[in-house]
């Protein structure tokens, strides 16, 4: 159990948690199976709470929730009677007489109102109670989810600095410093090396009790495993190579579940995307067959179900998917002030910023370094651009607003959705009786400047210079097992570290090359080594090569002869490279069946705007000149077409956005991976509405 109250506690939250105290003895038990559950998951999640006054202040503010909506239910319950009618002393449809209906007409509104505000206060009870109490299973969650996402390289690492020579204390403590890197897997280390440093606790208990604590069951078997091993005197670098093994191949087989599990989300997505459109045939139909208008549940369908069923569908796969941990930032030790460290953003320049304020040479030099830096960016804003792709928005989005702006002021273009709708009949303006301006003409500029301009001027630049940067980072990991390998290779002849990056950067080519030699020649200007592997790392802040370089880094302190932990290193990219290539290879199969379903769903959007649409329109006029139906039951003079073409055409474009972003989610884990399709898709409907415009 966690003692003490988080810092971040307020004092009038403590109030209310002493306040509910004596509520809290009264319902629960403090050995009870939910009390220590609650407890188990407040230490998993690393929450400073105890679980005592953790739970009475979840009673506390569910109570506060309860009374709420207690109070809100009672009006509701008083406003239904009133507008509804229902002091009527009629009970169930049950015939009542006498004492009996006049007692039924004295309580049955006070019990109306009562019983609402009591099932709205139960509501609201369980919605603040709940909720308090979940936050330590998120949490608790979270960091298991982390931890078993890192624990094969954390192993690796912990294997790597086993062969580079350090013992079972170091390795414990370096993998305790490695928080940047592992996460949530140094953390747990953490705390083994704070018990021993600080409690006077020797590490194998440590381990032990961490075993018992840790969220993740594969970290907590392994901490056994570990501890046995100890007990026993075994050898700890052989035990850590099996583990390694063993979690590779774990790591191998939890990705092709998660893809299995995509390609079942894949067919899901197939029948939920056509599934909008056939609910609107089926409102046009049923519109056609009644006289009753259904044009308030097609526009429901097109701006409502379809962004909600994109969005649903995106939420169902990012709980499945796994993205990368870790920002790839390398941070320098602490407590080292020698070290020079990267800049880690945009405006940042660099190390001078902690030394300006105490003299004004530094600030002299901030403020030149300031004028250099933007004079380097107006030299090349491209490469700026490439290396922070979100900063371009600061650029496009002012524009697009002023573009948008002045498109609203002179009414360049519709301003409402019934202004897309040109009337029927002689109202048409005679710009629009040319054959290639026909009454269509109003829905595609209307949304090719509302729609299309945004995408132009936002995502198009954005999906550019993001592709960029990832091309640009992917062609330093395109090889980097193959130059661990090499590395390792020269390593074992004989060679030092340095002189080994030397010679691979002399024999191989590419982005990797030029990295490494720029590192030697850093290091040969009086740059250590490992500052220059972290600076390296920090261009391009990749978590795998964060890994990587944080590995090398530590073992190269303790030997310049460190071949096995470069085989390691490689062995563990090489792992990842495995792993990378399965997945896009399962997920280019899921993006392909989301891009064709969307290119269905516009297909038959497009046959249905040439044959039904028009079919419907040519019966409507002939209805009204006739003034009878064509059929018996049919009733085409109420049907919109104009507006049904607008209906169709939004409905294809908002199902590109969506398809696009779902596609790009599933291929990279990442939204802006759908922005080139977020650029294409929409374009291909633009262009076969248009086309599809002409011929009708």
């Amino acid at each position: 159990m966690s003692l003490g109250r988080g810092s971040g506690t307020a004092g009038s939250t403590s109030t209310l948690g002493d306040a509910f105290y004596p509520l809290y003895q009264w319902l629960f038990d403090e050995d009870g199976d939910f009390v220590g559950s609650v407890e188990d998951k407040l230490g998993e999640a690393w929450m400073a709470d105890n679980v005592e006054m953790y739970i009475s202040r979840s009673l506390a503010v569910g109570a506060i929730a309860g009374l709420t909506l207690w109070l809100l239910g009672m009006l509701v319950g008083y406003l239904v009677v009133q507008l509804l009618g229902l002091q009527n002393p009629a009970f169930l449809g049950l015939r009542l007489e006498g004492q009996v209906q006049e007692f039924v007409r004295m309580v049955k509104v006070p019990a109306i109102v009562f019983i609402s505000g009591l099932v709205f206060g139960f509501i609201g009870f369980a919605i603040g109670f709940g909720s308090l109490v979940s936050i330590p299973y998120f949490r608790s969650n979270s960091r298991k989810r982390e931890i078993n996402v890192l624990l094969s390289d954390s192993i690796a690492f912990m294997y790597a600095l086993s062969v580079g020579g350090l013992n079972q204390l170091e390795v414990l403590q370096a993998m305790a410093k490695a928080d940047d890197t592992y996460g949530e897997v140094a953390r747990e280390f953490q705390v083994v090396v704070l018990e021993t440093e600080y409690f006077d606790t020797d590490y194998r208990t440590a381990i032990r009790n961490q075993a018992l604590q840790t969220p993740s069951e594969e970290l907590s078997q392994f901490l056994t495993d570990m501890l046995s091993i100890i007990n026993s005197g075994g050898d700890m670098t052989s035990f850590l190579e099996d583990q390694k093994d063993k979690h590779m191949r774990t790591a191998k087989q939890e990705q092709k579940k998660m893809l299995d599990t995509l390609e079942l989300f894949g067919e899901m997505y197939m029948t939920l995307s056509l599934f909008p459109l056939l609910l609107i045939i089926i409102l046009v139909i049923m519109s056609m067959m009644s006289a009753g208008s259904k044009m308030d549940m097609m526009l429901g369908t097109v701006y409502g179900l379809i962004p909600l069923t994109g969005v649903g569908f995106l939420v169902l796969t990012s709980t499945v998917t796994q993205d990368s941990i870790g920002d790839g930032y390398l941070r320098p030790d602490r407590g080292d002030e020698s070290i020079v460290e990267a800049d880690d953003g945009v405006v940042s320049l660099g190390i001078v910023e902690n030394y300006t304020g105490e003299f004004g040479v530094f600030d002299r030099i901030k403020n030149r370094e300031g004028t250099y830096r933007v004079i380097e960016v107006l030299k090349a804003p491209h490469i700026f651009f490439r290396d922070n792709p979100l900063v371009a928005l600061a650029l496009t989005v002012p524009f697009t607003l002023v573009v948008l702006a002045l498109t609203y002021a002179f009414h360049l273009a519709p301003l409402s959705i019934s202004e897309l709708v040109v009337p029927k009949g002689g109202d048409v303006p005679d710009t629009l009786n040319d054959p290639v301006k026909r009454w269509q003409y109003p829905v595609i500029v209307g949304t090719f400047v509302w729609v299309y301009i945004p995408i132009y001027l936002n995502l198009l630049p954005l999906a550019i210079f993001y592709e960029w940067n990832l091309r640009t980072r992917r062609s330093v990991i395109g090889n980097l097992s193959e130059n661990l390998r090499k590395l390792a290779s020269a390593n074992d002849t004989g060679m030092t570290l340095l002189e080994s990056v030397k010679v691979v950067a002399e024999t191989s080519s590419g982005r990797m090359a030029e990295e490494l030699e720029a590192m030697h020649a850093k290091v040969s200007y009086g740059t250590s080594l490992k500052d220059a592997l972290r600076e390296f790392n920090n261009h391009y802040h990749i978590p795998r090569l964060a890994r990587t370089v944080k590995l090398i880094s530590e073992a190269q302190e303790a030997s310049s002869q460190i071949q096995d932990v470069l085989s390691t290193a490689a062995q563990a990219s090489e792992n990842q490279d495995d792993i990378d290539r399965e997945r896009k290879s399962r997920t280019r199969m899921q993006m392909v069946i989301i891009i064709m379903t969307y290119l269905t769903l516009l297909g038959v959007m497009a046959l249905l705007k040439v044959k039904f649409l028009n079919v419907m329109a040519d019966l409507a006029d002939q209805t009204a000149s006739t003034g009878s139906s064509r059929g018996p039951g049919a009733d085409f003079s109420g049907v919109n077409t104009q507006m049904l073409s607008v209906l169709f055409f939004h409905a294809v474009v908002l199902q590109a956005l969506l398809s696009s972003f779902i596609a790009g989610y599933i291929r990279e884990v990442s939204l802006m991976a759908g922005l080139k399709f977020a650029v294409t898709l929409p374009t291909i409907a633009l262009v076969v509405w248009y086309a599809v415009t002409l011929i009708s």
